[in-house]
Protein backbone atom coordinates (compact mmCIF):
# COMPACT_ATOMS: atom_id res chain seq x y z
CA UNK A 1 0.00 0.00 0.00
CA UNK A 2 2.39 2.88 1.03
CA UNK A 3 6.26 1.80 0.47
CA UNK A 4 9.45 4.18 1.32
CA UNK A 5 11.87 3.62 -1.12
CA UNK A 6 15.77 4.67 -0.24
CA UNK A 7 14.49 7.27 1.66
CA UNK A 8 17.76 9.25 2.85
CA UNK A 9 17.66 12.75 4.84
CA UNK A 10 20.73 14.87 5.41
CA UNK A 11 21.22 18.10 7.56
CA UNK A 12 23.88 19.43 6.52
CA UNK A 13 27.18 17.03 7.73
CA UNK A 14 24.22 14.72 9.33
CA UNK A 15 22.44 11.84 7.94
CA UNK A 16 19.78 11.79 10.11
CA UNK A 17 17.94 9.08 7.82
CA UNK A 18 19.85 6.82 6.01
CA UNK A 19 18.62 4.52 2.60
CA UNK A 20 15.35 3.66 4.52
CA UNK A 21 13.23 1.19 2.44
CA UNK A 22 10.03 0.42 4.31
CA UNK A 23 6.65 -0.80 3.32
CA UNK A 24 3.44 -1.14 4.83
CA UNK A 25 0.75 -3.12 4.01
CA UNK A 26 -3.51 -2.74 3.72
CA UNK A 27 -4.84 -2.84 7.07
CA UNK A 28 -1.12 -3.24 8.99
CA UNK A 29 0.45 -1.53 11.99
CA UNK A 30 3.75 -1.58 11.66
CA UNK A 31 6.09 -0.86 14.26
CA UNK A 32 8.94 1.75 14.75
CA UNK A 33 11.31 1.64 17.35
CA UNK A 34 14.86 2.66 17.99
CA UNK A 35 16.96 5.04 20.27
CA UNK A 36 16.31 8.60 20.43
CA UNK A 37 18.19 10.63 17.44
CA UNK A 38 17.69 7.29 15.42
CA UNK A 39 15.75 9.00 12.78
CA UNK A 40 12.57 8.23 13.51
CA UNK A 41 10.59 11.13 13.44
CA UNK A 42 12.50 12.42 10.30
CA UNK A 43 11.42 9.53 8.76
CA UNK A 44 7.81 10.36 9.12
CA UNK A 45 8.39 13.94 8.30
CA UNK A 46 9.30 12.80 5.15
CA UNK A 47 6.52 10.29 4.53
CA UNK A 48 4.20 13.46 5.62
CA UNK A 49 5.57 15.33 2.76
CA UNK A 50 6.47 18.09 6.08
CA UNK A 51 10.33 18.19 4.81
CA UNK A 52 11.22 16.76 1.43
CA UNK A 53 13.95 13.55 1.61
CA UNK A 54 17.45 14.10 -0.14
CA UNK A 55 17.25 10.98 -1.97
CA UNK A 56 14.66 8.41 -2.03
CA UNK A 57 10.70 8.65 -2.58
CA UNK A 58 7.68 8.10 -1.09
CA UNK A 59 4.75 5.69 -2.82
CA UNK A 60 1.26 5.25 -1.93
CA UNK A 61 -0.50 2.89 -4.44
CA UNK A 62 2.06 3.20 -6.79
CA UNK A 63 1.47 7.12 -6.82
CA UNK A 64 4.66 9.20 -5.31
CA UNK A 65 3.96 11.72 -2.63
CA UNK A 66 6.76 12.69 -0.77
CA UNK A 67 8.99 16.42 -1.83
CA UNK A 68 5.76 17.92 -2.16
CA UNK A 69 3.41 19.52 0.90
CA UNK A 70 1.92 17.67 3.89
CA UNK A 71 -1.35 19.21 2.67
CA UNK A 72 -0.48 16.90 -0.58
CA UNK A 73 -0.13 14.13 1.36
CA UNK A 74 -3.15 14.70 3.64
CA UNK A 75 -5.17 14.70 0.06
CA UNK A 76 -3.34 11.34 -0.88
CA UNK A 77 -4.66 10.12 2.45
CA UNK A 78 -1.52 10.15 4.37
CA UNK A 79 -1.63 12.14 7.82
CA UNK A 80 0.35 11.99 11.18
CA UNK A 81 0.28 13.21 14.69
CA UNK A 82 3.00 14.84 15.96
CA UNK A 83 4.81 14.39 19.53
CA UNK A 84 4.43 17.27 21.55
CA UNK A 85 0.73 18.05 21.31
CA UNK A 86 -0.24 21.58 19.92
CA UNK A 87 -3.79 22.54 19.58
CA UNK A 88 -5.31 25.91 18.90
CA UNK A 89 -5.68 27.23 22.41
CA UNK A 90 -8.39 29.45 21.68
CA UNK A 91 -10.57 27.36 20.07
CA UNK A 92 -12.95 24.52 21.35
CA UNK A 93 -12.43 20.96 21.58
CA UNK A 94 -15.04 20.83 18.71
CA UNK A 95 -13.68 23.62 16.32
CA UNK A 96 -10.41 22.27 17.05
CA UNK A 97 -11.53 18.52 15.53
CA UNK A 98 -13.50 20.88 12.86
CA UNK A 99 -9.88 22.21 11.22
CA UNK A 100 -8.78 18.68 10.62
CA UNK A 101 -12.37 17.88 8.48
CA UNK A 102 -11.98 21.17 6.71
CA UNK A 103 -8.23 20.13 5.89
CA UNK A 104 -9.19 16.75 4.64
CA UNK A 105 -10.45 15.32 2.07
CA UNK A 106 -14.12 16.93 0.86
CA UNK A 107 -17.46 14.72 1.64
CA UNK A 108 -20.86 15.36 1.46
CA UNK A 109 -21.03 15.14 5.51
CA UNK A 110 -20.18 18.49 7.02
CA UNK A 111 -17.03 19.31 9.21
CA UNK A 112 -19.10 19.81 12.13
CA UNK A 113 -20.90 16.68 11.81
CA UNK A 114 -17.75 14.45 10.85
CA UNK A 115 -15.99 16.33 14.25
CA UNK A 116 -18.45 15.13 16.23
CA UNK A 117 -18.15 11.87 15.12
CA UNK A 118 -14.22 11.34 15.86
CA UNK A 119 -14.62 13.28 19.29
CA UNK A 120 -17.09 10.53 20.03
CA UNK A 121 -15.02 7.96 18.87
CA UNK A 122 -12.05 8.73 20.98
CA UNK A 123 -13.94 9.27 23.81
CA UNK A 124 -13.88 13.40 24.18
CA UNK A 125 -17.85 14.43 22.74
CA UNK A 126 -18.63 15.65 26.36
CA UNK A 127 -15.35 18.05 26.03
CA UNK A 128 -16.54 19.59 22.46
CA UNK A 129 -17.43 23.02 24.23
CA UNK A 130 -14.22 22.92 26.42
CA UNK A 131 -10.87 24.77 24.88
CA UNK A 132 -8.16 22.29 25.09
CA UNK A 133 -6.14 23.94 27.69
CA UNK A 134 -8.72 22.01 30.22
CA UNK A 135 -7.93 18.70 29.44
CA UNK A 136 -5.25 15.86 30.84
CA UNK A 137 -1.81 15.26 28.59
CA UNK A 138 -3.90 11.81 27.91
CA UNK A 139 -7.20 13.91 26.50
CA UNK A 140 -4.46 15.72 24.31
CA UNK A 141 -3.25 13.20 22.95
CA UNK A 142 -6.85 11.79 22.23
CA UNK A 143 -7.93 15.27 20.86
CA UNK A 144 -4.19 15.08 18.34
CA UNK A 145 -5.33 11.73 16.96
CA UNK A 146 -9.00 13.33 17.02
CA UNK A 147 -7.77 16.18 14.59
CA UNK A 148 -5.89 13.25 12.64
CA UNK A 149 -8.99 11.18 11.88
CA UNK A 150 -10.91 14.38 10.92
CA UNK A 151 -9.25 14.48 7.67
CA UNK A 152 -10.38 11.10 7.01
CA UNK A 153 -7.32 9.31 6.22
CA UNK A 154 -6.41 5.83 4.86
CA UNK A 155 -2.49 5.93 6.46
CA UNK A 156 -1.88 7.18 10.07
CA UNK A 157 1.57 7.81 11.32
CA UNK A 158 1.42 7.76 15.13
CA UNK A 159 4.20 9.62 16.93
CA UNK A 160 4.49 8.86 20.85
CA UNK A 161 0.73 8.89 21.12
CA UNK A 162 1.25 6.39 24.51
CA UNK A 163 4.43 7.65 25.64
CA UNK A 164 3.79 10.10 29.58
CA UNK A 165 0.42 8.96 30.07
CA UNK A 166 -0.63 7.05 33.20
CA UNK A 167 -0.64 2.64 32.60
CA UNK A 168 -4.54 2.95 32.83
CA UNK A 169 -4.57 5.72 30.00
CA UNK A 170 -2.19 4.05 28.24
CA UNK A 171 -4.40 0.92 27.99
CA UNK A 172 -7.15 2.93 26.77
CA UNK A 173 -4.98 5.04 24.17
CA UNK A 174 -3.79 1.28 22.75
CA UNK A 175 -7.37 -0.24 22.59
CA UNK A 176 -8.21 2.91 20.64
CA UNK A 177 -5.28 2.26 18.22
CA UNK A 178 -6.28 -0.68 17.73
CA UNK A 179 -9.94 -0.05 17.10
CA UNK A 180 -8.51 2.86 14.46
CA UNK A 181 -7.78 -0.37 12.41
CA UNK A 182 -10.47 -2.76 13.40
CA UNK A 183 -13.29 -0.20 12.59
CA UNK A 184 -12.13 2.46 10.55
CA UNK A 185 -10.15 0.47 8.60
CA UNK A 186 -6.61 2.21 8.54
CA UNK A 187 -3.15 0.76 8.06
CA UNK A 188 -0.82 2.36 10.69
CA UNK A 189 2.71 3.10 11.37
CA UNK A 190 3.45 3.79 14.61
CA UNK A 191 6.79 5.17 16.79
CA UNK A 192 6.40 4.01 20.36
CA UNK A 193 8.80 3.95 23.18
CA UNK A 194 6.38 1.97 25.34
CA UNK A 195 7.43 -1.24 24.36
CA UNK A 196 4.49 -3.64 25.62
CA UNK A 197 2.20 -1.37 23.24
CA UNK A 198 4.69 -2.30 20.04
CA UNK A 199 4.37 -5.87 21.20
CA UNK A 200 0.27 -5.71 21.49
CA UNK A 201 -0.07 -3.66 18.75
CA UNK A 202 2.14 -4.23 15.78
CA UNK A 203 1.96 -7.11 12.99
CA UNK A 204 5.74 -6.34 12.31
CA UNK A 205 8.27 -3.83 13.55
CA UNK A 206 11.00 -2.15 11.93
CA UNK A 207 14.07 -1.20 14.16
CA UNK A 208 16.34 2.27 13.13
CA UNK A 209 20.04 3.11 14.54
CA UNK A 210 21.47 6.25 13.61
CA UNK A 211 19.27 6.77 10.71
CA UNK A 212 19.82 2.52 9.34
CA UNK A 213 17.14 0.25 9.38
CA UNK A 214 19.08 -2.40 11.69
CA UNK A 215 15.89 -5.07 12.04
CA UNK A 216 12.51 -5.75 10.53
CA UNK A 217 10.17 -8.49 11.31
CA UNK A 218 7.87 -9.72 13.97
CA UNK A 219 7.75 -8.13 17.32
CA UNK A 220 8.87 -11.49 19.19
CA UNK A 221 11.79 -12.00 16.38
CA UNK A 222 12.66 -7.96 16.48
CA UNK A 223 13.24 -8.08 20.38
CA UNK A 224 15.45 -10.88 20.38
CA UNK A 225 17.51 -9.41 17.69
CA UNK A 226 21.13 -9.02 18.95
CA UNK A 227 21.50 -5.87 17.00
CA UNK A 228 18.39 -4.46 19.18
CA UNK A 229 19.37 -5.05 22.05
CA UNK A 230 22.89 -4.35 21.94
CA UNK A 231 21.28 -0.63 19.96
CA UNK A 232 18.27 0.00 22.03
CA UNK A 233 16.53 -2.17 24.47
CA UNK A 234 19.34 -4.34 26.41
CA UNK A 235 18.91 -7.44 27.57
CA UNK A 236 16.28 -6.99 30.30
CA UNK A 237 14.04 -4.81 28.31
CA UNK A 238 14.49 -7.43 25.43
CA UNK A 239 13.20 -10.34 28.02
CA UNK A 240 10.25 -8.19 29.47
CA UNK A 241 8.95 -7.37 25.87
CA UNK A 242 9.45 -10.80 24.87
CA UNK A 243 6.67 -11.68 27.26
CA UNK A 244 4.11 -9.27 25.90
CA UNK A 245 1.83 -10.86 24.17
CA UNK A 246 1.40 -10.32 20.10
CA UNK A 247 -1.42 -8.31 18.41
CA UNK A 248 -3.66 -10.85 18.48
CA UNK A 249 -4.03 -10.20 22.62
CA UNK A 250 -2.67 -14.24 23.05
CA UNK A 251 0.50 -14.70 25.20
CA UNK A 252 3.55 -16.07 24.16
CA UNK A 253 4.64 -19.46 25.44
CA UNK A 254 7.29 -18.06 27.65
CA UNK A 255 5.52 -14.73 28.95
CA UNK A 256 2.74 -16.29 31.25
CA UNK A 257 -0.58 -14.03 32.27
CA UNK A 258 -0.63 -10.36 30.20
CA UNK A 259 -0.50 -7.36 32.47
CA UNK A 260 -3.73 -5.39 33.79
CA UNK A 261 -1.67 -2.64 32.43
CA UNK A 262 0.87 -0.96 29.79
CA UNK A 263 3.55 1.10 31.93
CA UNK A 264 5.04 3.79 30.66
CA UNK A 265 8.95 4.32 30.48
CA UNK A 266 10.76 6.75 31.81
CA UNK A 267 10.55 10.20 31.22
CA UNK A 268 14.19 10.49 29.10
CA UNK A 269 14.90 6.86 28.30
CA UNK A 270 18.01 5.78 27.12
CA UNK A 271 19.32 1.87 26.35
CA UNK A 272 18.22 -0.69 28.41
CA UNK A 273 16.03 1.87 30.37
CA UNK A 274 16.80 4.75 28.14
CA UNK A 275 17.30 4.48 24.16
CA UNK A 276 20.92 6.68 23.40
CA UNK A 277 20.48 10.19 21.53
CA UNK A 278 22.31 10.62 18.48
CA UNK A 279 24.61 12.93 16.88
CA UNK A 280 22.39 16.53 16.79
CA UNK A 281 19.50 15.04 18.83
CA UNK A 282 17.36 14.18 15.45
CA UNK A 283 14.93 11.57 16.28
Amino acid sequence: MLRAENLSKRFGGLKAVDAVELELNDGEILGVIGPNGAGKTTLFSMIAGSIPPTTGRVLLEGNVISGGSPRRAVRAGVVRTHQIVRPFQNLTVLENVMVGAIYGKARPLGARERALEVLDFCSLRDRAPQLPGGLTLAGRKRLELARALATEPRVLLLDEVIAGVNPAEALHMADLIRSVREKRGLSIILIEHVMPAVMRLSDRVIVLDAGKKIAEGKPQQVVKDSRVIAAYLGESASAAASAQPGPAGSPTPTSGAAPASLPTPPANPTPASIPKKGPGGHQ
